[in-house]
């Protein structure tokens, strides 16, 4: 049975698994491959689709990369290592 407490994290009652809600998002992300846009807004990362390229502009948030004329993804190690410098 899992708790929560103020701070967010999750615990197992009467167990040692500790989780932060960043531990949570990040095991959401495959290990390998590539992201697209919808599958990071809002389910991944928290902020609008005019945060996420502003802050890609600005160096904040890793570069996606360009797969075909039409299809925009984030290789899915930059996001993981964004969030563990976010949670850090």
């Amino acid at each position: 049975m899992k708790q929560h407490n103020k701070n967010g994290m999750a615990s197992t009652v009467g167990g040692m698994h500790h989780e932060t809600v960043a531990d949570a998002l990040i095991g959401r992300l495959p290990e390998t491959g590539f992201i697209r846009k919808a599958q990071l807004i809002p389910f991944i990362i928290p902020f609008s689709n005019t945060t996420l390229w502003r802050k890609v502009k600005a160096g904040e948030f890793p570069a996606p990369v360009k797969i075909s004329a039409r299809v925009t993804a984030w290789r899915a190690e930059d996001v993981r290592a964004w969030m563990q410098a976010q949670a850090a």
